[in-house]
């Protein structure tokens, strides 16, 4: 299953990006249709307003993406993400240039 670091942001019960939100690792199927971290099970869902992704178990929404360089990743906030630990270095490289791992080719 590939693994990317991606940006993570909670939307529900809080006001437009405002919800708490990271920079870590997310495991995905071989579809792409589920996605996996901190424990939870997420699903691709599309018609959701705000978000991408749901949590099976809590029916939670979640808005994933690629981080960007410029730090710009929450639409209407300029609240920062906290970083996993075991993401931050590869996470630092990028902010310095570098290409994330896995995508290598786009």
């Amino acid at each position: 299953m590939p693994n990317r670091i991606m940006y993570v942001q909670l939307k529900s019960g809080y006001d437009i990006d405002q919800g708490p939100s990271w920079i870590g690792w997310v495991r995905f199927s071989k579809t792409w249709q589920t996605a996996y971290f901190h424990g939870r099970t997420l699903r691709r869902w599309r018609g959701m307003s705000d978000a991408n992704f749901f949590d099976v178990e809590t029916h939670e929404e979640f808005w994933l993406s690629g981080p960007k360089r410029d730090r710009s990743d929450g639409r209407y906030s300029s609240q920062q993400p906290r970083v996993d630990e075991d993401a931050r270095e590869a996470y630092e490289a990028f902010l310095r240039g570098e290409t994330l791992p896995g995508r290598e080719r786009g």
